[in-house]
């Protein structure tokens, strides 16, 4: 008996460090993220932008999209909207060559946004002299001075920056826990670790490159799933930093279901799972023999559990403390749960406190549930491109903190 309570005992303390270092690392940077973020850096000149808008089977809502993106406030002479469209309808595209933009046209065995952008910047006139590349989701709005705030941004010393993607709609509970979701992970793992002179995530669109920078980087791109990881991988491994611009804003669809939360996050913990197995110990020699804090921290964050799944397992096994462990880890379970708590409540923006997220929190055991299933069966997103289809046609324009 004294032998299984040992080895029990054990486990615990083994899963307590794993949550805990966990919990301590969220709060952390949740609490990093409260400080003020100075955006200082102020480019005089005007680049010249290739907007990339990579877009499988997305029929509802491109046409939209292009029309959005040209509103731009910047010099119309100065961007270029370029769409790679992969499996459109042939209306769809005779719609689209009637706009002001470039069109390229893919088909792939096997379709993924790195092949896509791959095959357009192969193909772009190396005369076009673009200095810059964004690269959008193809429903993602770009508010209307997100060029000229990224190229105000945009001075000598950086190579890339993040921008702020918010929720275009709040129309379903899911949709309103996926924004708080993403609001959390930008204050977290980009404006906390900005401001602690680490690099800023990347999120897959609403991002900005040196043109030159991003065609050579991607040349070696070839992930199924998370090439937005691959990239950054790359980019902080060689050194170079990702900054991140708290208010040049993206509108982003959020998912309304179960099934595209599923599916999204069974995209994501795959991703995250291979890239942690593929770059831990070479990124903790990396930060041993040369001090590359930036890349170790990446590869330690994708071990980490996602936040909707730290806070469900926290709160569960807090209830079996209660009823089965000693008072020393009672407490010990309690803490590393208001720590969690603390986190929540540090990044998530003051808007959020409405009465709509209110309701919407009552998702979260069903999320919770969604996010442990998929911990299991992420593995079908491993080789396989899982398509998200959209559909909204409305901005949420609230980005008050």
């Amino acid at each position: 008996m004294e032998t299984l309570l040992s080895i029990v005992m054990a486990v615990q303390w083994i899963f307590f460090i794993y949550l805990g270092l966990s919990t301590f690392y969220f709060f952390f940077f949740a609490i990093a993220s409260v400080f003020p973020y100075s955006i200082k850096g102020e480019n005089n000149r005007q680049h010249s932008f290739a907007v990339l808008i990579p877009a499988f089977k997305e029929d509802r809502v491109i046409v939209e999209v292009i029309d959005e993106s040209l509103k731009q406030h910047y010099p119309q002479n100065k961007f270029d909207i370029i769409v790679i469209a992969d499996s459109f309808r042939k209306e769809t595209l005779a719609e689209i060559k009637k706009k002001n933009v470039k069109l390229v046209e893919v088909a792939f065995e096997q379709s993924t946004k790195s092949k896509a952008l791959n095959k357009a910047m192969e193909q772009l006139p190396e005369k076009a002299g673009y200095d810059l590349a964004v690269v959008l989701d193809a429903d993602n709005i770009m508010e209307y001075d997100f060029l000229k705030k990224i190229n105000h941004r945009f001075t000598d010393d950086k190579v890339a920056i993040q921008g702020h993607r918010i929720a275009k709609n709040s129309n379903t509970a899911f949709s309103v826990l996926d924004a708080i979701s993403e609001e959390i992970n930008n204050n977290v793992f980009r404006k906390g670790h900005r401001i602690l002179g680490l690099s800023s995530a990347l999120i897959g669109s609403a991002m900005a490159f040196r043109y030159d920078f991003f065609k050579e980087m991607m040349k070696d791109v070839n992930a199924v799933g998370g090439f937005d990881k691959q990239l950054e991988l790359k980019i902080i491994k060689n050194r170079d930093k990702i900054d991140y611009h708290p208010t040049a804003y993206v509108l982003d669809e959020k998912i309304q279901n179960s099934q595209a939360f599923s599916n999204q996050r069974k995209r994501w913990i795959s991703a995250q799972l291979y890239y942690f197995r593929k770059d831990f110990l070479l990124s903790f020699w990396h930060f041993l023999s040369k001090g590359n804090i930036d890349y170790f921290n990446k590869a330690f964050q994708f071990i980490q559990p996602p936040r909707i799944l730290l806070l469900g397992l926290l709160f569960f096994i807090n209830v079996l403390s209660l009823l089965f462990n000693p008072p020393l880890f009672q407490y010990l379970w309690l803490l590393a749960l208001t720590f969690s708590l603390g986190g929540f409540l540090a990044s998530t923006p003051r808007r959020f406190y409405t009465l709509k997220a209110l309701k919407a929190l009552s998702m979260l055991p069903a999320g919770f549930m969604l996010m442990f299933k998929s911990v299991f069966f992420h593995a079908e997103a491993k080789n396989s491109f899982i398509h998200t289809e959209h559909s909204a046609n409305y901005k949420d324009k609230d980005k008050s903190s």
